[in-house]
């Protein structure tokens, strides 16, 4: 079976700025990776990069998604091949509702049901992210890939802005979505504050410094070394 995705040396720019170099990731099938950096280090780009979102572009190496390379297709191909983001700052779109975008999506039956679980059911009448706050935006891109159901989860910092109360909500929900109708998805979580590995069940961790993946291991160990140490390597300290 072909990995969920796999990123062999890949190197991204925005314009004549290089902002990732030499990354190499592979998350097989039902596995969800947490990406922990400081601001700045390269990981919403990377994101971005998987999902071919400009200005990003990519200028070395190449992305696969289940086998078949995808760097060179255009966002909505790659949204229907089974790859879905839950973005940090989303645009609010006037005129589009949540209950008419989950028509769209064939997802108007499973509304309801996954609105109330986070939260959110006095906002299917309302357009997308108008007046929402910080939270319930980052609470209707969780229930957006709920009702678009991918086989790869993207999620950009998902507990930024999001309340104590909701945080615990939005990990339930990834965790609930990372359960599929064939099995487990696959996932990638960026966090800049980690607190969401309180509330999910992670696989692997990676640190990004300078646009690159310095090291790679479990999460919450990465977490607490973080915590201790700042965003270097594990090996760069001295015992």
């Amino acid at each position: 079976m072909a990995e969920t995705l796999e990123i062999r040396n890949l190197d991204v720019s925005a314009g004549e700025t290089q902002i990732l170099s030499g990354i190499d990731l592979t998350i097989g099938p039902g596995e969800l990776h947490v990406l922990f950096g400081p601001n700045g280090s390269g990981k919403s780009s990377l994101l971005a990069a998987i999902m071919g979102l400009p200005p990003f572009r990519v200028t070395g190496g190449e992305i696969l998604f289940r086998g078949q390379r995808i760097d060179m297709l255009a966002v909505d191909a790659r949204a229907r091949l089974g790859i879905g983001m839950a973005f940090q700052r989303p645009p609010a779109l006037d005129g589009v509702t949540v209950s008419g975008l989950s028509e769209a999506l064939g997802a108007g039956d499973r509304l309801a049901a996954e609105a109330a679980a986070l939260d959110l059911e006095r906002f299917t009448g309302r357009g997308i992210n108008q007046g929402f706050s910080g939270g319930e935006i980052k609470r209707w891109e969780i229930l957006k890939l709920f009702l678009q159901r991918p086989d790869l989860l993207l999620f950009d910092e998902p507990e930024s802005g999001v309340d104590l109360e909701h945080i615990a909500a939005v990990g339930s929900a990834i965790d609930r979505l990372m359960q599929g109708p064939k099995g487990r998805r696959s996932g990638l979580v960026i966090t800049h504050t980690g607190f969401i590995l309180d509330h999910l069940t992670a696989d692997v961790g990676h640190i990004m410094s300078g646009g690159r993946i310095v090291h790679s291991g479990d999460p919450r160990e990465l977490f607490q070394h973080i915590r201790n140490h700042g965003y270097r390597a594990p090996a760069a300290q001295v015992a």
